[in-house]
């Protein structure tokens, strides 16, 4: 399940225009890139929770490379409350839960492997082990938690940073509240109880889409795994006056005028004129600094 029914405070004035799971990096939607790598692990189908804009979410989820089930919220109930809002449409199991902002670099089939190798109430993907008190959990040598937010429940040998993925059992789902959040009305008072939570090293690094600077650093960073300085899609356009640097043009974008774009990501059919330098332009015409 892919969890994408909040409405994108951060990533205002952006997601004015489109739900944050539907902003592109690179040459696709941050959902479309989350498709691709559920689609390469071997998943079917994926359900996906919404609430803002969520036509415009249903349009961008029927363009995927994998098949999806929406679910409309009328009200936001939450991580937890969305997985449990979606029962039906997950049946029963293990189900992976993905955040709809977050970009990762992980090893999905690592991630069940871990989880499958015993029991725990959810398997956290976490990145390789950091030192003891750093990042936003900690490990014990078992691999599992001991600490979240503010709380401890054993020796740490390792800290870790949590990006947003997860494997959530049967007991875990069992468990889940009509409205709330995942880590603090399920993991939380789980780990108060004795019940176990198991961390797996299986990300390499993650984006949270949580603000126009980080997610100018996503596509910065989509065009520096790509050894590209920039990126023109499909039907865009740049006047030969203009100097295009570490940029992005989507379908149909079109720079004109006379000088240096650099660092800028234009969303499918924006347009703008040169100089321009740290900014995001969209569609609709919004030009947001970075």
């Amino acid at each position: 399940m892919v969890l994408c029914a909040g409405f994108g405070t951060r990533l205002r004035p952006l997601t004015d225009e489109l739900p944050k799971p539907l902003v592109p990096v690179g040459d696709r939607s941050v959902i479309g890139h989350i498709a691709t790598m559920l689609r390469d692990a071997g998943f079917q189908r994926m359900v996906v929770n919404g609430h803002h804009l969520t036509e415009r979410l249903a349009a961008g989820l029927a363009q995927l490379e994998l098949p999806s089930e929406l679910v409309h919220e009328p009200q936001i109930r939450g991580t937890a409350g969305g997985v449990a809002g979606a029962a039906e449409h997950l049946g029963a199991g293990d189900v992976v839960v993905y955040n709809g902002d977050i970009l990762a670099q992980l090893d999905l089939p690592a991630l069940l492997g871990a989880h499958r190798a015993g029991p725990a109430l959810a398997t956290l993907a976490v990145t390789r082990p950091l030192p003891v008190g750093h990042g936003t959990v900690g490990l014990d040598d078992a691999g599992r938690v001991v600490r979240l937010r503010a709380g401890r429940w054993g020796v740490e040998a390792a800290g870790a940073d949590f990006v947003g993925v997860q494997v959530l059992s049967p007991l875990g789902r069992d468990r889940l509240p009509a409205d709330g959040c995942l880590v603090g009305d399920l993991y939380l008072p789980a780990l108060d109880e004795g019940l176990e939570l198991r961390a797996a090293a299986v990300a390499s690094g993650f984006f949270d889409i949580g603000s126009p600077a980080a997610y100018l650093a996503a596509n910065l960073a989509w065009l520096a795994e790509r050894a590209e300085p920039s990126w023109v899609g499909p039907g865009g356009a740049v006047s030969d006056r203009v100097e295009l640097r570490d940029s992005l043009v989507g379908p149909g974008a079109v720079i004109e005028g006379r000088g240096v774009v650099e660092r800028c990501v234009l969303w499918p059919g924006a347009k703008v004129v040169a100089p321009l330098d740290n900014a995001v332009v969209t569609t609709e015409g919004r030009v947001v600094s970075c």
